[in-house]
């Protein structure tokens, strides 16, 4: 039996099933008699034994590895002991006749909703603490074991309906075959994060979840998209052929890394690469880039359980740069909300999130959280080249704005004695389509721009890119992206500014001659997308990109774009060569 999907990371796996669902509590609702205290109250004192057992076994665990995040699982263990949440589930129970869990939930959410409405940040962040102490012990109440994708005992195919950031930042990459997701398309936070760990993945498998077991053996075909569920002995063996025809296929084209890309005739185009946090696995593949298009530095909150300090984000923003070894590195600022929501940031329930309070916009809503972002920033620019890059940018107030926000941050530097760059280079990320229409205004205003391809494609389109029903109309090939995107390009270039691209289409082998024709010569990509794209750039001629980039955008359709890309990249293919370091 075959499940297909959408094939978003490359490879070919055989392996046993792990079905990953975050837990979701549900406190009993009704009373229980005095007779059913007792019971209760040694419900409780099993599931807060369980608990405990679980965190130091986890803590244990990361304890070499990560002790950064033992530390957080060492203060979690402290508040499951603490005698006076203790005392008070006890008397709920024995005064009030509720049972023990739905006492846990409420004396839990009380102290959390106090901290929570704390004008200290230290004790606001307390309050996320408490609520994954709570869901922890309501989830050994109900006898359900922990799937921790940081901390895996075997290597296992993770099926799910979706992976959230927070599941994928620790994720344990030797022991993640592959990922099967209900969910999910080229540019979902999952495919992103599967491309750049190398993980096999096909996303948008509908009925994943009700079909695939906890054990069950499949093959996850991430070339063509299928699923093979219980495979024979005949397709274990077809499976096995294939995946080592890819893995010869990906170690070929690891020689390309070290490659410099200059086009045919001598045209040298700048390849940078997207980071998250940061980590000695993520930053060795530094030395094969020109640089970071993207550092998302949500990632640096996302890890963490606490908000991290002024001090904590600036040894972070100096390591990345000392880690580049003087080449730019854009430092994306916060941009939390859309596909990456966190509790700790009190965001408000939004029909469609994408639209909402997210980056800049959470940004001034939030000044505290910008504030000592930027300051951190401006601290560790004297440690490299960094730049400062501003997300969700959608008007030119709203670049004065911040402007005078990173301004005021400054003065506060000095009058600290603290020194920074005061020619720290700021600019914007291009992705709502009205900044895109008037980046001529824009280019005056700001030092460099970066396109991110992902975000502008579905305000194009009008399509959620997270959502699996309108698929089909998020086209990234759509002739309006190329037009847009050229749009810019011809904008800056007359300002005499530089503008990249950072979104997944920077590193799509068939869209990147497009992009070069159209005066795109900065791409930032996943590290794993580096060789591929030094490949291609060096086939080509910007006689013959130019030519395409003005075809692509005088075509009708998507389809038409994408089969002159193919066609496109099926003659450059014919030419071979190779890697000249």
């Amino acid at each position: 039996m075959k499940l297909f999907g959408n094939p978003v990371s490359r490879g070919i796996v055989i392996g046993e099933v792990m079905r990953y669902e975050p837990f979701k509590a549900v406190p009993s609702s009704s009373r229980i008699g005095e007779a059913e205290v007792d019971a209760s109250l040694e419900l409780y004192d099993k599931a807060i034994g369980m608990a405990m057992a679980e965190l130091e076994e986890t803590r244990s665990g990361l304890a070499e590895r990560a002790p950064d995040k033992a530390k957080i699982l060492a203060a979690h263990a402290e508040m499951l002991s603490d005698p006076v949440i203790n005392d008070e589930v006890r008397r709920a129970v024995r005064s009030d006749l509720i049972p023990a869990d739905a006492a846990l939930a409420m004396v839990f959410d009380k102290y959390s909703d106090l901290l929570g409405k704390s004008k200290n940040a230290a004790m606001r962040e307390r309050a996320s603490d408490l609520q994954d102490v709570k869901n922890r012990i309501l989830r050994c109440w109900a006898g359900r074991r922990e799937k921790n994708l940081s901390l895996l005992d075997r290597p296992v195919i993770v099926v799910c309906g979706d992976l959230y950031p927070s599941d994928t930042v620790s994720l344990d990459r030797n022991n993640v075959l592959g990922i099967i997701a209900r969910t999910g398309g080229s540019t979902s936070h999952t495919a992103i994060i599967a491309r750049g760990y190398e993980i096999p993945a096909v996303l948008g498998v509908p009925d994943c979840m009700e079909r695939l077991n906890d054990g069950d053996i499949v093959v996850l075909d991430a070339e063509n998209g299928e699923v093979v569920i219980a495979p024979d002995d005949e397709e274990r063996a077809a499976c096995e052929v294939r995946a080592s025809q890819v893995v010869t296929e990906l170690r070929e084209m690891e020689q390309w890394r070290c490659v410099k890309p200059v086009t045919r005739d001598g045209r040298r185009i700048w390849v940078g690469m997207n980071i998250a946090d940061i980590n000695d696995e993520e930053l060795e593949h530094a030395a094969y880039s020109d640089g970071s298009g993207l550092f998302r530095t949500e990632f640096v909150h996302i890890c963490r359980a606490g908000m991290p300090s002024e001090d904590e984000q600036y040894r972070i923003y100096r390591r990345a740069l000392e880690a580049f070894g003087g080449k730019p590195v854009l430092m994306r600022t916060v941009d939390i909300g859309g596909d990456k929501q966190m509790e700790r940031f009190g965001l408000p329930k939004e029909d469609n999130p994408f639209l909402g309070l997210r980056g800049l916009r959470l940004c001034f809503a939030q000044p505290e959280l910008f504030a000592a972002q930027i300051r951190a920033a401006l601290r560790a620019s004297v440690h490299g080249d960094l730049r400062i890059m501003l997300p969700m940018v959608g008007s030119m107030e709203e670049i004065e704005r911040a402007g005078a926000f990173i301004t005021e941050q400054g003065a506060l530097l000095d009058a600290r004695g603290m020194d920074w760059n005061r020619e720290v280079e700021i600019g914007i990320m291009i992705e709502i389509p009205s900044m895109a229409l008037i980046a001529d205004m824009a280019a005056r205003k700001v030092d460099f721009a970066s396109i991110g391809t992902n975000d502008l494609c579905q305000y194009l389109n009008a399509a959620d890119r997270l959502n699996s029903a309108v698929e089909s109309c998020y086209q990234e090939y759509h002739p309006a992206m190329f037009r847009i995107i050229g749009n810019v390009a011809r904008a800056f270039a007359a300002a005499g500014k530089s503008v990249s691209i950072c979104g997944e289409m920077a590193g799509d082998p068939l869209a990147i001659p497009a992009l070069i024709g159209l005066g795109i010569e900065k791409l930032s990509m996943n590290a794993a997308s580096i060789a591929q794209a030094k490949r291609v750039i060096c086939g080509l001629d910007m006689s013959a990109v130019s030519e395409l980039a003005r075809e692509v955008q005088n075509l009708e359709t998507a389809s038409e774009v994408r089969e002159l890309l193919q066609s496109f990249a099926a003659s450059r293919a014919k030419r071979g060569g190779k890697a000249q370091a």
